[in-house]
C-alpha cells in the first residue's frame, strides 16, 4: 500500500512538472498498469533509452479503469497496460480509451490479437495450462473437460473461480458447451478439489509439491519463473516436482488469455503514448517480454525463453476474444450460483 500510494504521488509530481515546464523539456508518458512494475521495467527502460521519453509508471492491480473514470479529463493517463481480456472490454466498456491507427501496431500484431477499431493491442499471450505431479500423474493429455471427472475427486487445486484468469477459462466453457453444460462442468470440478480456491497461480504449484493436490491449474508464466527463480530456491523446488501438459477444449484447442495496452482517452502526451505502444510491438521489446518475463510474444517470428521452448508448442483455442470477454459476467454468476469458491462439500 505505501509503495503504491509513493507511486501515485511520484506520477502526480511528474505530471504536474511536466505541465509548467518550458516546451523544450525532454518528453513524458504516463503509464497505468494492472501489471507489476518489476515485469515492465526492464521494457520501459530499453525505450527511454532508444528515444530519451521518461516513462512515469502508476502501478494497481484492481482499480485502475474506475480511477480513469473518476479523473475524466483531467486524467493523466497516456497509456494503459492490463492483463485479461475481460479487463481491456472494461476499459473499452467504461469509455476511457481511444482508438489508434498505427501501420506500425497493424504490421506487428496479428488481427486477431487486436480490437477492429484500434482501441486495445495485445502484447503477449499465456496459456491456461494443467500443472501435473510428475510423481502421480502418469498421463500426457488433458482436456479442460476431463477437469470434472470423478477420478481426479480430491485432486485438483485452483485460485479462486472469480479471478479473472478463470472466469476468462469458464467464460471460454459457455462458448464451446453453452451455459448448462458449463454449470454440470463446474459443480463437477468443484467437487474434485482438493481444498477450497485460494492464493494465486503459485500456491497451486505448492500444494502439489506439499501432496494437496496431484494436479492445478494456472498459466504457463508462473510455472517459468518459479522454476529460473534462484533467490527464492523453495520456489524452484515446488515447481520441479510439476510438469506442465496443455490441455484443450473437446472441440478446441487450448485456452489463451493475453496482456494488452491502450490509449487513453485524454492521454495529454498522446505523440509519446503512440511512441511507446509501438516501441512495445517492436522486435525489441518483444524479445524482452519473451525473455524477462517468460510469455509468448505476440509479433510472430519472435524467439521464446529457454525454459518456456522447453515445453513445446501448442494450439491456441480458435475463439475469439471478443467472444470470450462479452461471457465473462455470465461465467461469474455462474461461479457464484454453485458456490465454487466455498470449495468441495464433505
Amino acid at each position: 500500500m505505501k509503495a503504491s500510494r509513493f507511486a501515485v504521488g511520484a506520477l502526480m509530481m511528474a505530471v504536474a512538472m511536466a505541465t509548467s515546464a518550458p516546451a523544450s523539456q525532454a518528453e513524458e508518458v504516463n503509464v497505468y498498469s494492472y501489471r507489476q512494475p518489476f515485469l515492465i521495467q526492464p521494457i520501459l527502460d530499453a525505450f527511454t533509452k532508444e528515444t530519451g521519453i521518461k516513462v512515469n509508471v502508476l502501478f494497481d492491480d484492481k482499480a485502475l479503469i474506475e480511477r480513469m473514470v473518476q479523473e475524466g479529463a483531467s486524467s493523466p493517463a497516456d497509456v494503459l497496460l492490463t492483463v485479461d481480456i475481460g479487463r481491456v472490454q472494461a476499459a473499452v466498456d467504461s469509455g476511457v480509451v481511444q482508438p489508434v491507427e498505427s501501420d506500425v501496431l497493424k504490421a506487428n500484431i496479428p488481427e486477431a490479437f487486436r480490437s477492429p477499431k484500434g482501441e486495445w493491442f495485445a502484447l503477449t499471450t499465456r496459456a491456461r495450462v494443467v500443472y501435473a505431479s510428475k510423481d502421480r500423474v502418469k498421463q500426457d493429455a488433458f482436456t479442460y473437460e476431463e477437469l470434472a471427472d470423478p477420478k481426479w475427486k480430491g485432486k485438483i487445486c485452483i485460485r479462486s473461480g472469480q479471478h479473472v484468469y478463470n472466469t476468462a477459462l469458464i467464460a471460454a466453457m459457455i462458448a464451446h458447451h453453452g451455459e448448462e453444460k458449463t454449470r454440470t462442468w463446474l459443480e463437477g470440478l468443484k467437487a474434485n478439489l482438493a481444498r477450497k480456491p485460494a492464493g494465486g497461480d503459485r500456491e497451486q504449484v505448492k500444494g502439489i509439491y506439499a501432496g494437496e493436490c496431484d494436479i492445478a491449474l494456472g498459466n504457463t508464466y508462473y510455472m517459468a519463473k518459479m522454476l529460473t527463480n534462484e533467490k527464492q530456491p523453495e520456489q524452484k523446488e515446488w515447481a520441479e516436482s510439476s510438469r506442465i501438459i496443455f490441455p484443450t477444449f473437446e472441440n478446441g484447442g487450448t485456452h489463451v488469455n493475453i496482456s494488452a495496452m491502450a490509449l487513453a482517452k485524454n492521454a495529454p502526451n498522446r505523440d509519446a503514448a503512440i511512441k511507446l505502444m509501438e516501441f512495445l510491438a517492436s522486435d525489441k521489446a518483444q524479445e524482452l517480454y519473451a525473455q524477462a518475463n517468460d510469455e509468448y510474444p505476440i509479433k510472430p517470428g519472435i524467439e521464446l525463453a529457454p525454459v518456456v521452448a522447453s515445453w513445446g508448442s501448442f494450439t491456441p483455442d480458435a475463439l475469439s476474444l471478443d467472444e470470450i470477454a462479452q461471457l465473462r459476467d455470465e461465467a461469474s454468476k455462474l461461479v457464484d450460483e454453485v458456490n465454487f469458491d466455498a470449495g468441495p462439500q464433505s
